[in-house]
């Protein structure tokens, strides 16, 4: 059976598409108790910050925590009735926004890799932009809409989704609309935020939102939106960086965390052989640490760029979501050994395909307790296989 596409909406039989993300306000129940999603500032974790995660994942949680593809960082398992005092220690940590509304705009990415030296400030860019974001008449923007700031001389977060993008070309810093090549010279900070606040309050203006909420820059120009400025887009951002691969490097090291997920004992170690060093997310559901001669040897933390396990993704399936069918990460780390090095697996608990929206080699859909193979596709398109025990997606995939 063909999943119906997305854009046209789902079958009855799918699992339900919330079209929203969670965050520490506004968490989302799942099958293991609340999902509280943490939106560090920078995309940073300073070491007090990030022993305060450990533990509250340790107390109040699952003892395991999530990196995101926005660089943030989710405690899974919290109960009802511990949400408020979640949130006090998350206000104690300085990881909580003031309010709902203002958590629900902070979706700014900035690339993990800057540098103190570069001549245009990232940080500020973050800051100014998130001053704008507060006025009341930007609130319906979706919890989906983003930005991503990646103005230095590569881009890295290329992949990376962002409807509003600050990037460099070979005549400075621009501002891009996500679907467009090109984009807009712009001379500091400053000018940047102001045209980027422009471009949000026309997206809004100009019917970027539907009727359910939801709305994403590519699709409303897509549509025929073309927003009212005087002059075109016309400056390119300069190419995209090849991704940096995990291990130790001269300006510190890349840790990766199989299936983006790391014990509270891991992020412990880290944190400590960081010292005075921040442990920046980012959102290739990895961590960068500035500087860093070492990293502790720990079984969640993977330094090596050809590990098995960075060849299959997989979603936390039942019974930790409740849309899930079927157990995934179990099976994912058994077929790892089993994938080419060349390819990528994605088990799927649903065909919602939340761990990676993309097409992959192999993609094993959870349907009614057994798994579904996609080739080639996402979770949601047409299968090749259909009713897979494990022992049968493990015998096609050695195929």
């Amino acid at each position: 059976m063909r999943a119906v596409p997305r854009s046209t909406g789902l079958p009855a039989s799918a699992p339900d598409v919330k079209g929203w993300c969670p965050g520490a306000h506004t968490p989302m129940m799942s099958g293991d108790g609340l999902v509280v999603r943490v939106r560090p500032w920078l995309g940073e974790l300073s070491t007090t910050q990030a022993l305060g995660l450990a533990g509250l994942a340790q107390t109040y949680g699952t003892g395991v925590l999530e990196l995101t593809s926005r660089a943030n960082v989710q405690v899974r398992g919290i109960a009802e009735e511990d949400h408020g005092r979640v949130l006090d220690v998350l206000d104690a940590l300085e990881l909580l926004d003031e309010s709902a509304a203002a958590e629900h705009v902070r979706n700014i990415i900035l690339t993990p890799y800057r540098a103190q030296s570069d001549a245009f400030d990232h940080e500020a860019m973050a800051a100014a932009l998130m001053a704008g974001l507060l006025r009341p008449d930007y609130a319906a923007l979706p919890s989906k809409f983003g930005f991503v700031i990646d103005a230095q001389d590569q881009r890295h977060l290329q992949g990376i989704s962002g409807d509003i993008r600050i990037e460099r070309g070979s005549s400075g810093v621009l501002v891009r609309l996500d679907g467009k090549a090109e984009g807009w010279s712009v001379a500091n900070v400053d000018e940047a935020t102001e045209l980027a606040l422009t471009l949000v309050s026309w997206f809004l203006a100009s019917g970027g939102v539907g009727s359910d909420g939801r709305g994403r820059m590519a699709r409303h120009l897509e549509n025929g939106a073309v927003p009212p400025l005087p002059d075109t887009p016309s400056v390119t951002p300069f190419e995209t960086a090849k991704r940096r691969q995990e291990g130790m490097a001269q300006d510190g090291a890349i840790v990766a965390l199989a299936f983006g997920q790391l014990s509270a004992a891991a992020l412990t170690a880290l944190a400590d052989a960081a010292g005075e060093e921040p442990l920046r997310i980012t959102p290739h559901r990895t961590v960068f640490v500035p500087n860093a001669t070492t990293v502790p040897a720990h079984p969640d933390l993977i330094l090596e760029p050809n590990d098995p396990l960075l060849r299959v993704t997989a979603c936390p399936g039942a019974p930790g979501c409740s849309q899930a069918s079927v157990p995934t990460r179990g099976l994912a780390r058994r077929l790892a050994g089993h994938v080419p090095i060349d390819r990528h697996l994605h088990v799927s608990g649903c065909a919602k395909g939340c761990a990676k929206s993309v097409a992959c080699d192999y993609t094993l859909v959870g349907r009614g307790g057994t798994f579904d193979l996609v080739e080639h596709g996402a979770a949601w398109d047409e299968a090749t296989r259909t009713g897979l025990s494990p022992d049968d997606a493990l015998a096609l995939i050695e195929d």
